[in-house]
């Protein structure tokens, strides 16, 4: 299993003190089943501890999600200063799934030298 953050999603999670532990852990709950929203297509929301705190009030996470193959941490917010994305937020998602899902390891590759994504260490 191949874990990334968008360079979007590491300013973020950098910001907010979201460790890579915390989000390997989201990984793995999701791995098990356990997720807060299969949005389709792909796409699944998580929710991930604030440091120091528990999940319920901390971060909402928008992840491309394929089992046992790859995740893409995409967007993250507060679930104190938005209540949830956008109908054309989610079919963006959605389109993104498609094409990040498909790519090879050696187009991933590609992604990880150019600086689009960083890969979370296992």
């Amino acid at each position: 299993m191949r874990v990334f953050k968008n360079s979007w999603f590491s300013r973020f999670a950098r910001r907010e003190k979201i460790t890579d532990e915390v989000l390997i852990d989201a990984i793995s709950r999701a791995m098990q089943g356990l997720i807060d929203a299969d949005l389709g297509g792909g796409v699944i929301k998580r929710r991930v501890a604030r440091p120091g705190q528990g999940r319920s009030g901390g971060y909402r996470t928008i992840i491309i999600f394929k089992q046992n193959e790859k995740a893409f941490f995409m967007y993250g917010f507060a679930k104190s200063k938005q209540e949830n994305i956008e109908k054309y937020e989610e079919e963006t998602f959605k389109k993104a799934a498609k094409e990040l899902l498909a790519l090879t390891d050696d187009q991933l590759d590609q992604l990880l030298k150019s600086q689009g994504l960083v890969e979370v260490n296992l």
